[in-house]
């Protein structure tokens, strides 16, 4: 066995072994040599084994190492396409400037690296994976291709060397057999096995799969090595079988034999019977039976199978006969495989589309040969690919993985056309998509329900329900978008004949029956399924088909195309037995076929100059074409009135969805404009019949008082009255179809769009319906758009609401919009909702109020409209025919006498046809003179059809039919009472009976029949008359036995202009409201904008201006003025309505008046709960000085409303939130905020923040000090320190534990957790945790504390030695002190432990003393922060206004007054010298005390404050803060002197010492400094260390100002906080005053420095008052250094050169593009986990970069943005998500999404990143989100906040 000793030998040698021998011209030894190896190596059966991948990277390579033989092949890389293949989830770029393919993506990096600046492009997330076109000119122009793809680098690539890649050649193929082999075997069918486990076999294969996508992406070189291979039948044939003596393989080939049999669409049985199955043409016969051609005798047993295949329901279905030259039946074919590909193609599919072979056969595709093909044998599959998809369980996932493929094949017009003509593509496709289809049929029962032959599919399916069709369907709207190829389709009649089969089985799916009785059990929503289903499957074709029929060449596809629409059209109508009326309470919305054939009669006239007539069907065929779309418009209304209630939401979600933008341009729209044609060729009076009778409103046209309805209920029938007549004004105002170029649609689209609302750009584009086609002209984003918005919008920038709520940028309508082109009647068309409609009319009416136009309420504006498309004019027809007019006329009579159920709308509209009518006169005049044939009925009504000559008119009888209860009968009897009475005369009765004669009479619905019956007629001769006996009355009598009606006749005596003229009085409630001057004056343009009297003076003035008659008409009727005639007896209809009116204007007044009191008291409230305006004190310790020293402070309880003193058996509390905050320990030194990293070179270096920086001292001091002397040497909390703050409320805290209870048994409060003591102010709704005691007594330390003192120093530092001696007293047990106590702990447990112990023994006395001082320099330190960071601003700050530190220091005093502190180490006494040094006590000690120069003073200060009796006199503060001043004074000498170097100490000591013998040389810095100086020299080495670093920072030299003015910079921090104290304790104003004098007024006000010095130039020295030798002091404080010889004296340098100051705490510096961030961290690793994370995230305050939601960092239970949160701010945490652009925050247990701070060019925020357009930083907004994270504001401003339960 030679194998086996190759096998032994090293891999390396082997293959160099073998690549020699295969190198010489015999090279019979070597292939055999190596074929064993393979054999042996590649063994199938020993399943997949990484060590035959070792054994083929080796042999591949041929003794070089696999990673040099890569590099080598990849220098041959001829490829000019990128062609990097990605999955879903990936981040492309789609550029609609550079693609000349809708379906056009680039990769990140040849986006980036080509110029698309300006362009229209957005970057998206891939949704079912793609490929990078650049390079690619057929699907992309070349100006966009990358700089790597634009030089052609396929010429300058040297040829390949021929044996690099022979050993590939060789052992490849047996590589891939191998991979076939295992597929066939793993592979199982879904019935047989139940343990199926297809992903099991794909792991195991998962090395060997990625191994051959490793070759793929080695460049061009080996892809055409792998092609050959791949598509190299010989290779195929030898390797596929298997050799006789394989027994292996064998098996494993009739496993495949098996698979694919089921591969056809019919399966093999059916071919058997069929006839002989292996007869090739049999076979196609037999697939064809599934059409029902019929081609063999034996089609029983072939329907038979197919019933089993679950079509058992539709037993006599009308099959789709499919003409005998079908090209080619393979489609139904079993697939026979030639080559490799075929068959990897074949796996795949049957494996549902692996991840990784998908990529594998989409990274050959930049191989030219491979993609010929791959795709013809993709198409070649596509019928068992569709098969599968349908029986797959993961269809979605399945759907992405073949458009993922298709998309790439089918976008490139060339393969298109290619694989059309040769591989029947298109007939591939349609067949497969009614296959698809059949598989879901049933009986339609639209119409006849028992007999209906029409099929539909059904939408409860699932292929429907979950959109399995989508893959087919995207591919064939793809491929129609090429012209080449979208021609075929047009010229292939047969095929255009089975696409309208196809479109069919939509037309009436989803059947809605109106349920009249109880309300529908089960609210099916399938009606989703059946608008996607319509709009995917048949409108997006359509209109890819319209955008190839534009030009005139292109005339004979619309013909053909219209011709087999109304064939089957008719066909669908005979199937469903349709005759004339549609059955009642049935809609469908999907009429498909009738839209066809409507946009592509549009089409034809606007765009390829065919004649209308030329395409229109004959009349009856109209009238039936029009009746399904009318039922929908009727519907829309019903459903409105509230008529399909009881079935459910859903059928308004449908009548929303048909109106829908994204829907509405391929159902509504053609749905009027197909109505729009069907009335300019009927007879008008037939239509508007017809539609009156369609809304079911004919009973109510009458001019009687009262009537019967017998398909309405009485609240119906205004809203459906309303309906029709808006429905006819839409019909004869709406031009989109009829005349419209595409501009002035779009204009008019977003008009109608921006009068409703205000829009953001992206809504907008959202909301104008866009040509689905995304090849044709108006696409969104195109400059049209563009130009367009600016023409008619103005921009309103996005403001920022102090409310917090984020406004995005929007787009609002300029004035002269509002003023000559708002139209409300494409508002209403274009409405989901109805509110929308009063929307726009209340932002109407506000533009008119503002700009003076008009004031009242004004009625929707009359629009003039663009003249007709010459083909429409015969629309005009509906406006002049005499059924209109007799509508017109009885509803203006109705109006006038109050008749129920109008109402204004009604008259607004009739108003508006009038008009119409009036602007657009019939073109010919001679209508007028031709007589009338008399038999008509209703022509005695008016003479002519023109409305201008009908509108004066006078009709003085009418013969009404009446209930016998109606107001008219009575008035009938009445009056001939009184005629039985006098002798009657002759001449009475005579009138009389003429008036019966001339009395017109008018029923609708005879008038309708009558005219079908004529056009009937007159389209067939031969039928007989009795063609339709249904008689008019029986369908319309009412059910039941209401009263009979009878005939009466009613004399009216007017015509329309008189009762325009009566109505004018009526509403303007004048009696001659027009005089006879009015009409000589008027100008119809001044009327265009007013009310309902603007509306009829506009009518009047251009009737008059229009015709002469009719100016004398209205000359006569405004000269006769005469009042209307009261009926005899106010009817009690009359009598309600006037009631009404009354009892309206009562309530009115009523209402004033509650409102006027309501708002008193609303005000009262105001001045009293909340001191809203007054920034001089707090909101809390309002009590003026004014008043006697001992009146206590009052406070209100917000809860029982008393109001009393806070004592200590009821106290009263501030309401409080407590946070816990790592603001301040995020400060830095430097103003500029910290850059975040959007590159590996730059870093965020966190060291030198104040939190690190003070870790860092204090632990430096634990290292060397006592313990407990170093915890009263700093305060912690600069990280995770306690913020109190209030809103300034109080409450009795007895009261506040009852309101909490209530609140624990109320569950609805989202996002507080009451166990945790969270809830809101009662009274402001403020988030809050804890209540704070207030302190009985009074509130500020006045009167005689405020004394100015006349002791000396002296004196003043005893008396406080005294007071911190005196011990502390123990508080009386008491409900007061109990509450301190339960706050104290509220404190502690607000922030997490590791911010509370920082002492060596946790929990002991000194560490709880630390930890409370420290809450009160924390709250101290924030407030500066919050006041710009100085307090120069003076006292009106809006944190001072809401502060609680006066209450907060009590509380804490009281606490701390526990700890007395031992007076041997009390650190005053080592201020002061006032007892002398105790050098001596040090020996027994194990460490030192902490020297007075190491201490931080604004602690000392806080803690003798804290510890000494309260009320302290101000002046013992005084006092003490001068001795602190001093010694800060000095501590800031100290570190100065460490700055300089070491001939500058030597000149200033000495200058010191020249000095110090002067008077007052210790008020002089110069004489301290040298002292100083000289006294730390001795210490051993202080100056020495790091003198030469110093001298390299200060290079610059020393001068008396720079030293004064670091002096004082360096006191000023302390300071701020004293006088901070001072403001709070005692409340002294703060004067605010300019930044350099800050130092001189804070001296003032606290005292240091007398007022008569100089406010200037202030020396800090001057401030000094020693209470003994100020040098003896220094020394002694110098010596505590000295003392300390053992320390390293760097340490002591650096404990003496502490820096107090910090700039104001910022957030991150943000770059201004976001890409810039995506592009760097949204593929970024985690640094904890090493992953990509699926949700990145940004702590915007220190940089990190953190997993949001990831499992892979969790700790505890608890996700990594939490963790982050905690440790970062305490608790707060403010990130950026990475993926979606929007900040979240986290405080404490809750979050809440804040918003983003990037925007697009237009303003508007893109959360989650969906449209993908570049976003730049709003600086506003960041710096708002900064205010509040250093205001602490986030729970008060964001109001939507949820539990985060660690999950984040």
């Amino acid at each position: 066995m030679m194998a086996a000793s190759l096998l032994r030998r090293d891999k390396k040698s082997t293959a160099a072994h073998l690549k020699a021998d295969l190198k010489r011209t015999d090279n019979s030894s070597g292939l055999r040599q190596l074929q064993e190896l393979l054999d042996s190596v590649l063994n199938p059966e020993r399943g997949s084994d990484p060590e035959a991948l070792d054994w083929c990277k080796w042999l591949l390579a041929g003794g070089d190492g696999f990673d040099e033989f890569c590099r080598t092949v990849r220098s041959y890389d001829n490829a000019t396409l990128c062609g990097l293949v990605w999955t879903a989830n990936f981040v492309a770029y789609r550029c609609r400037t550079c693609g000349i393919s809708p379906c056009m993506s680039l990769c990140a990096e040849c986006f980036n690296n080509g110029d698309h600046t300006g362009h229209d492009f957005n970057m998206f997330r891939s949704q079912a994976g793609g490929a990078c076109d650049c390079g690619d000119g057929n699907v992309m122009r070349e100006s966009g291709f990358c700089n790597r793809h634009r030089l052609k680098t396929g010429e300058n690539v040297p040829s390949v060397p021929r044996d690099l890649l022979l050993m590939s050649e060789m052992v490849l193929p047996r590589f891939i057999i191998t991979i076939i082999q295992y597929l066939r075997d793993g592979y199982t069918e879904p019935e047989s096995a139940a343990d199926r486990d297809l992903q099991k076999v794909l792991q195991q294969l998962d090395p060997q799969i990625s191994f051959l996508e490793e070759l793929t992406k080695m460049g061009g070189a080996m892809r055409t090595v792998l092609t050959k291979i791949l598509t190299d039948q010989q290779t195929f044939k030898e390797l596929s079988m298997g050799q006789e003596e394989n027994v292996y393989a064998k098996k494993n080939y009739e496993k495949y034999l098996l698979a694919l049999k089921s591969s056809g669409l019919v399966s093999v049985e059916e071919k058997g019977a069929a006839g002989d199955g292996t007869s090739d043409t049999a076979a196609g016969a037999g697939a064809l039976s599934l059409l029902g051609a019929a081609a063999t005798g034996s089609l029983e047993d072939s329907s038979k199978e197919e019933d089993q295949d679950g079509l058992q329901g539709v037993g006599q279905r009308k099959r789709v006969k499919l003409s005998s030259s079908t090209k080619d039946p393979s489609i139904m074919d079993t697939l026979k495989h030639k080559c490799f590909l075929e068959e990897l193609l074949f796996w795949t599919i049957k494996y549902e589309f692996p991840q990784k072979m998908v990529t594998f056969l989409l990274n050959m595709l930049p191989d030219q040969d491979y993609k010929i093909t791959f795709t013809k044998t993709f198409v070649q599959h596509y019928a068992f690919i569709m098969k599968t998809l349908m029986k797959s369980h993961e269809s979605d996932t399945m759907s992405n993985r073949i458009v993922h493929i298709s998309v790439q094949l089918f976008s490139n017009e060339e393969l298109a056309r290619h694989v059309t003509e040769e591989c029947q593509l298109l007939d591939i496709m349609v067949t497969v998509l009614l296959y698809m289809m059949e598989s879901c049929l049933i009986k339609s029962e639209l119409q006849d329900e028992e007999n209906n032959r029409h099929v539909v599919v059904n939408c409860g399916e699932a292929l429907l329900k979950n959109n399995t069709y989508w893959p087919l369907v995207s591919d064939f709207i793809n491929i129609l978008s090429h012209q080449s190829v979208a021609k075929r389709f047009l010229e292939d009649h047969s095929l255009l004949l089975l696409w309208m089969s196809f479109v069919s089985f939509f037309q009436g799916m989803n059947l809605n029956k109106r349920e009249l009785n109880e309300h529908v059990e089960f609210e099916s929503q399938t009606y989703y399924a059946a608008f996607a289903a319509e709009l995917e499957a048949c409108a997006q074709p359509m209109w890819g088909l319209l955008t190839h029929c534009k030009v005139k060449e292109t005339q004979d596809y619309t013909k053909t195309v219209v011709r087999y629409c109304l064939e089957t059209l008719q066909m669908w109508f005979d199937a469903i037995g349709f005759v004339d009326e549609p059955s009642l309470n049935q809609l469908t919305f999907h009429l498909p076929l009738h839209r066809y054939y409507a946009m592509f009669l549009s089409k034809g006239v606007k765009c390829q100059g065919l004649d209308l007539d030329s395409l229109l069907p004959d009349q009856e065929m109209l009238m039936k074409i029009m009746v399904h779309p009318l039922q929908i418009q009727a519907s829309l209304s019903e459903i409105h009135s509230n008529m399909w209630v009881r079935n459910g939401l859903q059928i308004k979600g449908q009548a929303m969805t048909y109106v829908q933008s994204h829907f509405c341009n391929s159902m509504i729209d053609p749905d009027i404009y197909l109505l729009q044609v069907c009335a300019s060729r009927l007879d008008p009076d037939y239509f508007i019949s017809s539609v009156f009778e369609r809304f079911k409103v004919v009973d109510l046209l009458t001019m009687a008082s009262q009537h019967q309805n017998a398909v309405l209920d009485s609240e119906q029938e205004r809203p459906m009255l309303e309906g029709a007549l808006t429905f006819l004004v839409i019909l004869c105002s709406l031009r989109i179809h009829l005349g419209m170029s595409d501009d002035e649609i779009l204009r008019a689209e977003m008009v109608s769009q921006l009068c409703m609302n205000d829009r953001t750009h992206s809504s907008l584009l959202d909301l104008i319906p866009e040509n689905p086609n995304p090849k044709s002209g108006a696409v969104p984003g195109s400059c049209s758009f563009e130009e367009m918005l600016s023409a008619v919008a103005d921009f309103k920038a996005p403001v920022f609401e102090p409310g917090g709520s984020m406004q995005q940028g929007m787009y609002t309508p300029k004035a002269e919009v509002w003023e000559k082109e708002f139209d409300p009647i494409m508002v209403i068309l274009r409405t989901v909702y109805r509110r929308d409609v009063q929307s726009a009319m209340d932002r109407y009416s506000a533009f008119l109020k503002q700009s003076g136009v008009h004031t009242g309420n004004p009625w929707p504006p009359y629009k003039e409209r663009t003249p007709l498309h010459p083909c429409y004019k015969g629309l005009v027809r509906l406006l002049h025919c005499k059924t209109l007019h007799i509508v017109i006329f009885t509803l203006l009579y109705k109006i006038w006498m109050d008749h129920q159920n109008m109402s204004e709308h009604v008259l607004c509209m009739v108003l508006y046809l009038i008009e119409l009518g009036l602007d657009n006169q019939v073109q010919d005049d001679k209508v007028e003179e031709e007589p009338c044939i008399e038999e008509h009925c209703h022509d005695s009504w008016f003479p002519g059809t023109s409305l201008l000559s009908n509108l004066h008119h006078v009709i003085n009888f009418v013969r009404v039919r009446v209930p016998e209860t109606a107001p008219e009968v009575e008035r009938k009897r009445e009056r001939e009472r009184e005629r039985e009475t006098p002798p009657s005369t002759s001449s009475e009765s005579a009138t009389f009976g003429q008036n019966l004669r001339e009395a017109q009479v008018f029923s609708l619905v005879a008038e309708r029949r009558r005219k079908f019956q004529e056009i009937i007629n007159r389209s067939n001769h031969e039928a007989s008359q009795a063609v339709r006996p249904k008689s008019s009355a029986s369908r319309w009598l009412p059910p039941g036995t209401p009263p009979q009606l009878v005939t009466e006749i009613l004399e009216i005596r007017e015509s329309m202009l008189s009762l325009l003229v009566k109505l004018h009085q009526k509403l303007s409630a004048k009696q001659n409201s027009l005089s006879l001057s009015w009409l000589a004056e008027v100008d119809p343009a001044h009327h265009a904008h007013g009310d309902g009297l603007t509306a009829i003076e506009r009518i009047l003035a251009k009737a008059s201006a229009r015709s002469r008659h009719s100016k004398r008409c209205l000359q006569e009727i405004c000269g006769k003025v005469c009042p209307p005639i009261p009926p005899k007896k106010i009817s009690p209809g009359d009598k309600k309505s006037m009631d009404k009116e009354e009892r309206r204007q009562r309530a009115r007044e009523r209402q004033q008046k509650l409102l006027a009191e309501f708002a008193s008291r609303q005000k009262s409230f105001m001045e009293t709960a909340m001191d809203v305006e007054s920034p001089e004190a707090d909101a809390v310790m309002d009590v003026s000085s004014e008043e006697s020293l001992d009146s206590e402070v009052l406070y209100d309880c917000v809860i029982c409303g008393q109001s009393g003193p806070s004592t200590e058996d009821r106290p009263t509390g501030l309401v409080v939130l407590l946070q816990a905050s790592s603001v301040l320990g995020h400060r830095c030194r430097s103003d500029m905020p910290k850059r975040l990293p959007t590159t590996d070179e730059e870093h965020i270096y966190p060291e030198d923040t104040c939190g690190a920086t003070h870790d860092v001292r204090l632990s430096l001091m634990q290292r060397y000090f006592k313990d407990s002397s170093c915890l009263q040497s700093v305060s912690i909390g600069w990280d995770g320190g306690v913020y109190v703050q209030t809103c300034g409320h109080t409450l009795h805290i007895d009261c506040h534990k009852s309101y909490m209870e209530s609140l624990r048994n109320d569950q609805v409060l989202q996002g507080i957790s009451v166990d945790k003591g969270e809830f809101t102010c009662p009274l402001c709704r403020q988030f809050a945790n804890s209540v704070l005691p207030c302190r009985p007594g009074r509130g500020m330390e006045t009167g005689a504390w405020h004394a100015p003192s006349t002791k000396s120093m002296s004196t003043l530092v005893k008396e406080v030695e005294d007071l911190q001696e005196q011990l502390g007293i123990f508080p009386i047990e008491s409900n007061l002190s109990k509450e301190m106590e339960s706050v104290i702990k509220d404190i502690k447990n607000t922030t997490q432990k590791k911010y509370t112990d920082y002492g060596k023994n946790p929990g002991s006395p000194d560490n709880d003393f630390l930890f409370m001082y420290s809450v009160a320099r924390t709250n101290l330190e924030l407030e500066l922060v919050h006041r710009g960071g100085n307090l120069c601003s003076g006292g009106a700050s809006a944190a001072a206004k809401r502060s609680c530190l006066n209450q907060l220091f009590h509380v804490l005093a009281m606490h701390m007054r526990l700890y007395s502190i031992d007076s041997a180490y009390n650190p005053w006494t080592r201020l002061t010298l006032s007892t002398q040094s105790r050098e001596n006590e040090y020996c027994d000690e194990e460490r030192p005390e902490v020297p007075m120069l190491f201490r931080d003073v604004p602690s000392l200060l806080i803690i003798f404050i804290l510890t000494m009796p309260q009320p302290l006199r101000k002046e013992h503060f005084t006092c003490v803060v001068k001795v602190l001043y001093s010694l800060q004074f000095t501590q800031s000498l100290a570190a100065l002197s460490i700055r300089f170097s070491r001939e500058e100490r030597l000149a200033w000591s000495n200058a010191g010492a020249a000095k110090k013998n002067l008077p007052n040389s210790d008020k002089s810095w110069e004489s301290l400094l040298g002292h100083m100086i000289s006294e730390l020299t001795k210490a051993k080495d202080v100056y020495d260390t790091n003198s030469e670093e110093t001298s390299a920072l200060s290079s610059s030299v020393w001068s008396p100002q720079s030293i004064e003015f670091s002096l004082q910079q360096f006191c000023l921090p302390f300071l701020r906080l004293s006088c901070l104290l001072q403001h709070h304790l005692y409340g002294d104003s703060l004067p605010g005053c300019l930044v350099e004098e800050e130092f001189s007024l804070l001296t003032r006000c606290l005292g240091l420095a007398t007022s008569v010095q100089c406010s200037g130039s202030m020396s800090s020295a001057a401030c000094l008052e020693w209470n003994i030798s100020a040098f003896d002091l220094i020394s002694q404080w110098c010596s505590e250094v000295i003392a300390l010889s053992d320390t390293p004296s760097q340490q002591s340098a650096s404990l003496l050169g502490q820096d107090p100051q910090w700039a104001a705490p910022r957030l991150l510096q943000l770059p201004d593009n976001y890409n810039t961030i995506f592009q760097y961290y949204h593929r970024k690793s985690c640094t904890s986990c090493g992953k990509t994370p699926k949700d990145p995230a940004l702590c915007l305050v220190c940089g990190a970069f953190v997993c949001l939601k990831g499992h892979c960092c969790k700790q505890q239970g608890v996700c990594e943005c939490v963790l982050h949160s905690q440790h970062c701010g305490a608790a707060t945490g403010i990130f950026l998500l990475i993926n979606a652009s929007v900040i979240i925050i986290i405080r404490g247990h809750r979050f809440c999404l804040w918003g983003s701070v990037y925007l697009d060019a237009h303003g508007e925020e893109d959360r989650d990143l969906r449209r993908g357009k570049p976003l730049y930083l709003c600086e506003e907004r960041y710096r708002v989100l900064e205010q509040q994270w250093v205001a602490h504001t986030f729970d008060h401003i964001n109001k939507r906040w949820g539990p985060h339960y660690n999950g984040l």
